[in-house]
């Protein structure tokens, strides 16, 4: 076959061409850190490159959500522990009250901070962390307490079916009762109906007076995990527990009151204690957890990363070294081709 001063021309453009497209591709490299730029360059690479991309998207997004889990169980803790240190402060000024040596205007003075301290505590249970209720269950927008609605007292001979609705009955048990369209009186849970009038052992308090919302705000921390991260407020801010207080503050106040009297009310409180403590300790035991989840998921990140890098990551070093070679044979190409490709036709008569 002739070969003919074209076809050396054509096939050494040719692989000028390639070695400037190789000489690219190993800049390109050096230049992003990463081994591939488009899927075409190794499909296998790209595919696994996104299955380990979102994997670490998704542990990046569990550490975020367990800032939201800290943020909850910290002000939850924070709000407990006040609400301790508010609660053995009515036990000391009760203890003292109930001492019969103390006169009625020490008695009304001490009313009056047990009043107030009642008040902190309405406020303790309205909490809002990012302009939501902690202390209210799944309802995060609604207010859990109302002092105002607690103290009113409702007769319930007043209610019928026109104005039902704008209360709720709280049984025995703190169950409360809330009016249904449907049935046409009052409904517990389990469905159970209460006709209206009402009779029975029943409180009546508007709506909203305290909320019975128990359910839990769930967080997922983990693949398939979630995290309650709030507290059962029935268990600490309930019907009972302001309306305890607010008998002691009328208890106080009276004069015929006597020491016995407010000792039966030491142990109401310690009983209200009891429960908040062992709220406190069931949050306690839950943070423990959120940590134990907070390590495991720093070893996944750190690991996701790593074989995400192995996986798109350059060898600098070695692409370094390719990159000088393919540069050293890319100027050898350019020397060579100038000597074939002759610029004229005297060249070939020289």
């Amino acid at each position: 076959m002739r070969v003919t001063q074209s076809m050396l021309s054509a096939n050494s453009l040719r692989h000028i061409q390639n070695s400037y497209k190789n000489l690219g591709k190993l800049e390109e490299q050096l230049t992003t850190g990463k081994k591939v730029s488009r899927p075409s360059d190794d499909p296998v690479v790209a595919m696994k490159g996104m299955r380990y991309r979102s994997q670490v998207v998704e542990v990046e997004q569990f550490n975020r959500n367990l800032s939201e889990v800290y943020n909850w169980m910290d002000n939850g803790d924070a709000a407990l522990d006040e609400v301790n240190s508010v609660m053995q402060r009515i036990r000391e000024l009760t203890v003292k009250a109930s001492n019969d040596t103390y006169e009625e205007k020490q008695r009304q003075a001490i009313a009056s901070e047990v009043d107030q301290l009642r008040n902190h505590l309405e406020s303790i249970a309205n909490t809002r962390v990012n302009n939501k209720y902690i202390f209210n269950g799944s309802d995060t927008s609604g207010k859990p307490v109302d002092l105002s609605k607690i103290d009113q007292e409702v007769d319930l001979s007043t209610i019928d079916s026109n104005n039902a609705k704008d209360y709720a009955l709280f049984a025995e048990d703190g169950t409360q009762l809330l009016w249904n369209d449907i049935s046409g009186g009052f409904i517990d849970a389990s469905g159970a109906k209460v006709e209206v009038p009402v009779t029975g052992d029943y409180i009546a308090k508007e709506v909203g007076a305290v909320s019975v919302n128990q359910k839990d705000v769930n967080i997922e921390v983990s693949k398939g995990v979630n995290l309650n991260v709030n507290i059962t407020p029935q268990n600490v801010f309930s019907l009972d527990f302001f309306s305890d207080l607010g008998k002691l503050v009328s208890d106080l106040k009276s004069p015929e009151t006597t020491g016995d009297d407010l000792s039966k009310s030491i142990g109401v409180l310690d009983g209200h204690v009891d429960k908040i403590i062992s709220e406190r300790a069931e949050l306690g035991a839950r943070y423990n957890r959120v940590e134990m989840v907070e390590s495991r998921l720093s070893s996944q990140e750190i690991i996701a990363k790593s074989t995400m890098s192995e996986n798109e990551d350059i060898d600098a070093e070695k692409t370094i070294i390719e990159l000088t070679s393919q540069e050293t044979l890319h100027r050898a190409s350019l020397a060579v081709g100038a000597k074939i490709i002759q610029p004229s036709l005297i060249d070939f008569l020289r």
